[in-house]
């Protein structure tokens, strides 16, 4: 609008001379806009007992408020925006700050070379990004075979690429794309054509790849605090002289090396030895390490039998874990024969435990299922029972934000986790 008024006759070049300064994507995503899918998902809730309605009736006023939206430590970017950007790349991450993401994740593993990458596993390269239409195919640990006669793919199930198998200038000639691959196809192409039908690929047309540390500085431009999860390797370790605790030990490090204030960083992982290394070996890290509990893997688990667990909750919590992460089924429970005003959903017997103990909990991962109009979504499988539409994911985040009381939420799109955030708790205590 600005060059309308210029006098005419001014060339394009002198337009833009006195046009204010150039604005980039980094400016740009500072500006919190939500988008369509929170108020989709408020119009779908059900309003069938008084906490639904009153939910319902409240989201709804504050998504038509003029309010300006406000980033929150609640909403946690998981990849970034994973449900419709290619997982781990800049405009992934940039999507997420967009929404409001108060912390943004970046999976990491290695390359060859030992750099430090955004990934979300160590041997995903042939489902997110575009190595398998690239020379560097060959250098895979499991590259593509094609029949010698007819061209066709042989061993879909099989291919397999890793950081790990190149080395960090071949990761950065790499583009994102959408995660997912047909592992049933014979040819190449089809192979790639794997994208579920509930995500898209509109904007997975190059997806750009980030170390660790670029990560790093782009998050800090942001504005957001960070969550790293240091993934299992793929290969044996001590590898090329690397041990487990030198990875550990060399994530934290670039967050020292780029001057992030230890309170900005909540490191995660799996391994519950990497956890403890940080508490031992890191105290300003220590209260904000995350353990990651993958436990459901476990045959003789059963995120409703205390007895089953191991270790207890008060057993981890002697071990100085600050928070606990688990997926967000394990936090709750269906009660299917709750009466008209009474509440579906409930903490499980694992988050009365976990909160009972002392552990802040963190859930993941929101917006990662496919329609809840249909069966069987993993993410929330402990209350399948109860659920049925898209509208049902508010309630679920009300229940544990509200009753299990964690202290945030990975969303694949976290627009909807921000909108409820800000609706809720006006004035957030992070």
């Amino acid at each position: 609008m600005l060059a309308l008024g210029i006098v005419a006759g001014l060339t394009a070049t002198a337009a833009l001379a006195t046009s204010p300064a150039k604005v980039g994507a980094i400016e740009a995503a500072q500006n919190i806009t939500l988008g369509p899918r929170p108020l989709f998902l408020i119009q779908d809730m059900d309003e069938g007992t008084q906490r639904e309605h009153q939910l319902k009736e409240t989201l709804m006023r504050c998504a038509a408020g003029t309010e300006q939206w406000q980033r929150r430590d609640f909403s946690i970017g998981h990849r970034g925006a994973a449900m419709q950007f290619p997982e781990h790349t800049r405009e992934s991450y940039l999507a997420a700050a967009q929404m409001g993401a108060g912390i943004v994740e970046c999976d990491v593993t290695f390359t060859e070379d030992k750099a430090l990458v955004c990934r979300h596993s160590q041997c995903d390269l042939h489902s997110t990004t575009n190595i398998l239409e690239t020379e560097l195919a060959d250098q895979c640990s499991v590259p593509p075979a094609f029949d010698s006669e007819t061209g066709a793919l042989t061993n879909a199930e099989a291919v397999q690429c890793c950081t790990s198998d190149i080395t960090l200038a071949e990761f950065k000639r790499l583009e994102g794309r959408m995660d997912g691959v047909n592992t049933e196809a014979d040819t190449l192409a089809g192979y790639l054509d794997g994208t579920p039908d509930w995500r898209t690929d509109l904007y997975a047309t190059g997806g750009t790849l980030m170390t660790h540390a670029e990560s790093i500085a782009l998050f800090q431009s942001l504005g957001v605090r960070m969550t790293p999860e240091l993934k299992a390797p793929s290969v044996a370790m001590p590898f090329d002289g690397m041990s487990q605790a030198d990875y550990a030990q060399k994530l934290l490090d670039e967050y020292r090396g780029a001057g992030v204030a230890a309170e900005d960083v909540f490191p995660q992982s799996f391994n519950l030895d990497d956890v403890r290394y940080w508490i031992d070996n890191a105290p300003e890290f220590a209260d904000q390490a995350v353990y990651l509990d993958d436990r459901y893997d476990v045959e003789t688990f059963d995120h409703r039998d205390p007895a089953s667990w191991s270790p207890s909750m008060e057993e981890l919590a002697e071990q100085g874990v600050k928070i606990l992460a688990p997926p967000m089924w394990m936090l709750l429970e269906a009660r299917p024969e709750a009466g008209e005003n009474e509440d579906r959903i409930v903490p499980s017997a694992y988050a009365e435990r976990a909160k009972a103990a002392g552990l802040e909990l963190i859930a993941w991962s929101f917006e990662r299922s496919g329609p809840l109009t249909e069966d069987g979504e993993w993410y929330h499988r402990s209350i399948d029972a109860v659920i049925d539409n898209e509208g049902d994911k508010l309630l679920v985040l009300d229940v544990l934000a509200k009753d299990v009381g964690i202290m945030g939420l990975f969303s694949d799109w976290p627009a909807t986790v921000t909108l409820y955030d800000n609706c809720l708790n006006p004035e957030p205590t992070s």
